[in-house]
C-alpha cells in the first residue's frame, strides 16, 4: 500500500504534529471526500505501507523529525514556484526560506528523494513566458545538486478557482506558448542535469527529452525501497495520469497555502472553518467522528512481492 500524503493539502506545511501523531498510533481514519458519512480507518504500520509520497510547499516542520519515519520508505514532491503573495499568499519567501528547506532536505534524506515541481504554469501581464524561463533557470541553478528531476504541468481550469484566476487575469499557456516555454525549460535542465517531466499532460513533448510523469512512481518507489512491487495504475486520477493506486490521507478544504490556482480548495472561509476544528491528536484530520458516521477498517495489505 502506498500512502499519498496529500494530493488533497499540504501536510507537513500544517499538519505534521498530527501526520506524527498517527504514525506513533498506528492508523489513521479518513473521511469519504465523496460520501461525507463514511469514514475509513487505515491501517499505517510499516508492514503494511510500502512507501509514503509527501507533497508539500514547505517541509520545514517536518524536516527536524524525520527519524520518526526511519520504518517507513518515503520520497518528497515538493513545489517551488517562482510566484509572489499575489498567486501563492501563504507560501514562505523563496529566497529567505523556500530554497533553504529544499536544500536542507535534500542534504538530509538525498536528491533522488526530493522531486521539484514548478507548477502549474500559469501567465498574465506579470507572470509572462520570458519570466517563467527567467525564474526556471535561476532555480534550476540553485537546486541543480539537490534534485534529479523536475515535474512540471500547465493550469487546468476547474470551476471552483474561476473567480480567483479571473479576478488576476490569469490564462493558461497556449499551444504555441506550451513549446516556447518547454524547449526553453529543456536546454536549461540539459545544463544542469536536470530530467524534466510532465504531470497529467495530453501534449507530447517528447521532441524535447520531456515524457509523462508518475507521480506516484512505481520505478521510484522500488529503487527507494529495494524490492518490487505490484501496483496498478490509479484508476480514480485523469486519464492522462500515470500515477499507480495509493491512499490520501488528506482533506479537502484544509490546505492554508491558500493558493489561487488550487483546486482542493473551494472556499477559504471553508478552510479556516476546518482548521478551526483541527486537533493534532484526533484521528481525523479535522473536525470529530459523529453518531451517522460509518467507520469501516479497510482490508489492507503490502504490494511487495
Amino acid at each position: 500500500m502506498i500512502i499519498s500524503a496529500s494530493r488533497r493539502t499540504d501536510i507537513p506545511a500544517y499538519y505534521s504534529e498530527w501526520f506524527f501523531n498517527r504514525i506513533r498510533e498506528g492508523s489513521v481514519i479518513v473521511r469519504n471526500p465523496m460520501n461525507f458519512r463514511q469514514i475509513s480507518k487505515i491501517n499505517l504500520s510499516p508492514e503494511v505501507v510500502d512507501a509514503i509520497v509527501f507533497w508539500t510547499k514547505n517541509p520545514a516542520p517536518m524536516i527536524d523529525r524525520l527519524e520518526e519515519l526511519k520504518s517507513y520508505k518515503y520520497y518528497f514532491q515538493f513545489t517551488l514556484n517562482p510566484y509572489g503573495k499575489d498567486i501563492e499568499p501563504n507560501v514562505p519567501s523563496k529566497n529567505e526560506s523556500v530554497i533553504n528547506s529544499f536544500i536542507s532536505l535534500s542534504e538530509k534524506i538525498g536528491k533522488d528523494k526530493i522531486i521539484w515541481r514548478y507548477d502549474p504554469i500559469l501567465l498574465n501581464k506579470k507572470y509572462t513566458v520570458d519570466y517563467h524561463i527567467k525564474y526556471f533557470r535561476l532555480l534550476a541553478s540553485k537546486l541543480s545538486k539537490y534534485t534529479e528531476k523536475c515535474t512540471i504541468s500547465f493550469l487546468d481550469y476547474y470551476k471552483s478557482i474561476e473567480k480567483n484566476i479571473n479576478a488576476s487575469d490569469i490564462v493558461s499557456p497556449s499551444a504555441k506558448q506550451q513549446i516556447d516555454i518547454v524547449s526553453d525549460f529543456s536546454e536549461i535542465a540539459k545544463k544542469y542535469g536536470i530530467i524534466i517531466d510532465t504531470c497529467a499532460e495530453n501534449s507530447d513533448f517528447d521532441k524535447y527529452n520531456i515524457k509523462h510523469a508518475h507521480c506516484i512512481d512505481k520505478e521510484k518507489i522500488e529503487k527507494i525501497c529495494g524490492y518490487k512491487l505490484k501496483l496498478n495504475k490509479d484508476k480514480n486520477q485523469r486519464e492522462a495520469c500515470g500515477c499507480m493506486e495509493s491512499i490520501d490521507i488528506g482533506m479537502y478544504n484544509t490546505c492554508r497555502n491558500y493558493c489561487i490556482y488550487c483546486y482542493a480548495n473551494h472556499s477559504r472561509i471553508k478552510v479556516n472553518q476546518n482548521y478551526s476544528s483541527h486537533n493534532p491528536l484526533s484521528p481525523l484530520l479535522c473536525g470529530n467522528i459523529e453518531k451517522d458516521d460509518v467507520i469501516k477498517e479497510r482490508e489492507l495489505k503490502s504490494n511487495r512481492i
